[in-house]
């Protein structure tokens, strides 16, 4: 380790949390400190990328980090040296790059260190060979920055423009969506096709009369419509040596029945055929264990067997490795690095998997050599799968330490390290043919079904279904007693919608984002409202469609997948084989600024645009078309006319209003279909007509029937009855001190009551309940209102500041909010 002429040596980190596990591990001559993470970044507000000089990146202090820069800054003034220990991939080498470049470190002092795992021996052999900063790395996290940062601030205010106020675009977020919506399309344009089966139940017992005893036990079903589980069935049939069986052939010919009619002639037939045993296949089956977790297979597997989301599932792991306080063994790190794409195991975690085998399990569970699998073409062979740093600290030794959450995913990495280490687990696969005739009608049957000879890396990780139908000892040409046969009503499905688990899996598959990406991808297209999770399944929003048709046409480039999974790899090579990261940008850039010019000259708006639906107007028999709203998709009548704009100046009064034609209008659901509104028993406490139940932006409401000539509306609590109406405003008799001609009143808000001005909107004064007794009695002495602002101050303090501040308009603030939404940090 290089030494200097001062003492202390600076190790910073990115969290207190890994600070403090690595701290113990460091002498005292060492001081760690954290970042919080990112400390520089491209400012929220503006492109802050100069494309005309080389793309070249604007950066400032991340907000809310400018005391832990300065922090950071009175650390090195006892330090000789710096040593950057954050993560060891792009994000974290790019993080390095900004602490030195923001802390101006000297090159010399300054050290890059990286480890898989926060261990003792991890720790001290990173340190004990430490590197410099990869800039080949940094560069490729800083493309990919400015890639991202492009598209989301070029696209996102057209799209403000074109659908709606505070969407965003993004190069693999808008993808994303894209194969959701894909998806939603083929499930609606899905015609399910008929098809029949006709399984049959045979016992070799050919004296057995089981037929009425199978119907009672399909029929005795605790949920009639769900019925009996395949688990179910296949004890009850293994109980009384039967077995369940396939029709596949009809006289020689594949079975198919796309009808009642087709099936039924089939099925009189079978009910009077004789059946035997025609052959037996018997074989030794071998199951090898999965390799070990990379971040989409571990996420895949905590949404499929913990419910986890992919968000909640990196937020754990991050605990884990970043250390777990352990009682009298203090904070250590249990996995390795959750952000990875290799299923590399190093020697040293190969040795001690295999110790831990041997010892808790046998030889009979340890293969020969250690089990080593390929990684994904393009992974990154030098970081390791996600594994427990310690086989040996079982999940149950330290279930005391650990969250729930922190120990149902420890569980599941320490059982997929140690599984992938053992040896295979053998099955004996059994197939049975059976032949039936009457006269001259034939059919064939098959019954397949396996028996657990040797469990293998199944005692630690359990990958065999419970639902395996064992199959009793028979012979060939031996007879079979039917004991029951029937035709049964199937309809194809359509594509399964995607999950959290499977579509991580198509992002990977199609080559769109990275490991470290996956979470922040699923939680923004959801955040931003493109798609809904309902029952964990995805369904894309109308707000999703839209934006996705839109950029289809415009973009075509951006929203293309082999496009996208070709800009990845060109994001690879700037830090594999060390491509130029302008040129990877230019060769995007061009066509981009092309379409965009395109795009906001030809798209036209989504509320212009119309689709035909099945539905006529209710008040006039003209079609209903299908229209887009702030709220997403609605039913309108095709006779609908907006108003047109009003001109200003001279020529005002002489414009006039056209007609509107139908104005009717109703809301559908997911699929188009109409929603009528559904009348309740509350009366209007205005006019006392029936509230009609309606749905807007913020859910569902009770309107008037009478709207548009009664406007009252009553919120709904979470039971779905009215809530009481807020209080009226309470006066106080105070003066407004800003407009000089309102009055303060006390109103009620989530956070208590307050005093605002009863000319609200016009007036936007609000001061602090605590001030009411203190104001009444200065009004009673005659200095309230103050006549200055200097005596408003002397009164009010900070509160006078707050108020008297200018404000900016409405639109130009809602603008900006918008504009902070827009970007997305992955695309």
């Amino acid at each position: 380790m290089t030494k200097t002429s001062k003492d202390k040596t600076l190790v910073i980190v990115e969290s207190p949390a890994k600070a403090k596990t690595i701290n113990k591990y460091l002498g005292s001559n060492f001081e760690v400190k954290a970042s919080m993470g990112h400390v520089r970044d491209l400012p929220s507000k503006g492109l802050n990328v100069d494309i005309e000089n080389r793309f070249e990146p604007v950066y400032e202090i991340t907000p809310g980090r400018k005391r832990v820069v300065a922090a950071l800054k009175a650390s090195l003034k006892g330090c000789g040296s710096v040593y950057l220990a954050t993560d060891l991939d792009r994000e974290g080498e790019a993080i390095a790059w900004h602490l030195k470049e923001i802390l101006n470190l000297k090159d010399e002092d300054t050290y890059r260190v990286v480890f898989n795992a926060i261990t003792k021996n991890d720790i001290e052999k990173a340190f004990a060979h430490p590197g410099k900063i990869d800039m080949h790395r940094v560069m490729a996290q800083q493309a990919r920055r400015v890639l991202d940062r492009i598209v989301g601030y070029q696209i996102s205010p057209l799209l403000w423009k074109k659908v709606a106020r505070g969407l965003s675009a993004g190069r693999v977020q808008s993808v994303a969506v894209k194969m959701v919506v894909e998806r939603e399309r083929q499930i609606r344009a899905f015609v399910p096709e008929e098809y029949w089966l006709i399984p049959a139940v045979f016992t070799a017992d050919m004296q057995a009369a089981l037929t009425d005893e199978w119907r009672q036990f399909i029929q005795s079903a605790p949920d009639p419509e769900k019925g009996r589980t395949l688990l179910e069935q296949n004890q009850w049939l293994a109980g009384r040596k039967a077995f369940k069986a396939d029709l596949i052939t009809i006289n020689d010919q594949k079975f198919q029945a796309k009808d009642t009619e087709q099936a039924h002639a089939v099925l009189s037939k079978l009910q009077t055929a004789r059946y035997r045993v025609t052959d037996i296949v018997t074989r030794r089956m071998q199951s090898r264990p999965a390799p070990p977790f990379i971040t989409s297979t571990l996420q895949q597997a905590a949404a499929n067997r913990l419910g986890f989301s992919t968000k909640r599932t990196m937020i754990v792991a991050q605990q884990l490795y970043e250390g777990i306080d352990l009682g009298s063994m203090g904070a250590l790190g249990l996995i390795t690095y959750m952000r990875t794409d290799s299923t590399n195991l190093s020697n040293e975690a190969l040795e001690a998997g295999r110790k831990f085998i041997h010892f808790h399990y046998g030889d009979a569970y340890l293969p020969e050599k250690p089990n080593r699998y390929a990684s994904a073409k393009g992974a990154q062979e030098a970081h390791e799968a996600i594994r427990p740093t310690d086989p040996d600290l079982t999940p149950a030794e330290i279930r005391q330490f650990l969250s729930d959450e922190q120990y149902k995913l420890y569980d599941l990495v320490w059982r997929r390290f140690v599984a992938c280490q053992m040896t295979a687990a053998q099955w004996d696969t059994t197939r049975i043919e059976i032949a039936g005739r009457e006269q001259d009608f034939t059919c064939g049957y098959r019954a397949a079904g396996r028996v657990l000879v040797f469990d293998g890396f199944t005692k630690v990780w359990t990958a065999s279904s419970t639902e395996e139908p064992t199959l009793p000892p028979v012979q060939v040409d031996h007879p079979l007693n039917l004991i029951s046969v029937d035709a049964e009503q199937r309809f194809t499905k359509p594509p399964a919608r995607y999950t959290e688990a499977s579509l991580v899996k198509a992002l990977e598959k199609e080559g769109i984002g990275r490991p470290s990406t996956y979470a922040s991808i699923i939680s923004t297209i959801q955040e931003r409202k493109y798609v809904e999770q309902n029952d964990k399944k995805f369904y894309a929003t109308d707000i999703g469609e839209v934006v996705t048709d839109k950029l289809n046409d415009y973009f075509p480039q951006v929203m293309d997948i082999a496009f996208t999974r070709h800009m990845e790899e060109q994001l690879d090579q700037i830090e594999e084989q060390h491509l130029d990261w302008v040129s990877v940008l230019e060769e995007f850039y061009g066509p981009f600024t092309e379409n965009l010019k395109k795009a906001g000259q030809e798209m036209a708006h989504a509320k212009a645009e119309t689709q035909p639906s099945e539905y006529t107007c209710p008040d006039c028999g003209a079609p209903l078309v299908y229209r887009f709203g702030k709220n997403g998709r609605f039913l309108s009548c095709s006779r609908y006319q907006p108003k047109p704009k009003k001109k200003k100046g001279k020529d005002a009064a002489a414009v006039a209003v056209s007609d509107e034609g139908c104005k009717f209008a109703c809301p559908c659901d997911k699929d188009g279909k109409m929603i009528k509104e559904q009348v309740t028993e509350h009366a209007c406490p205005n006019c006392g007509k029936p509230m009609v139940q309606k749905k807007g932006r913020f859910g569902v409401f009770l309107g008037c029937s009478d709207y548009p000539q009664c406007k009252t509306i009553m919120r709904l609590d979470k039971q779905g009855q009215p809530m009481p109406p807020k209080p009226p405003a309470e006066p106080t008799g105070l003066k407004c001190y800003k407009c000089k001609t309102g009055e303060l009143v006390i109103r009620q808000s989530k956070r208590g009551p307050f005093m605002g001005c009863n000319k609200f909107p016009r007036c936007r004064t609000i001061v602090s309940m605590k001030k009411l007794d203190e104001l009444k009695q200065l009004q009673d002495q005659g200095k309230w209102p103050p006549k200055t602002d200097d005596e408003l101050a002397e009164l009010l303090g900070h509160e006078a500041k707050e108020n008297t501040a200018p404000r900016k308009k409405t639109a130009t603030r809602k603008k900006t909010a918008a504009r902070k939404k827009a970007e997305v940090s992955n695309g």
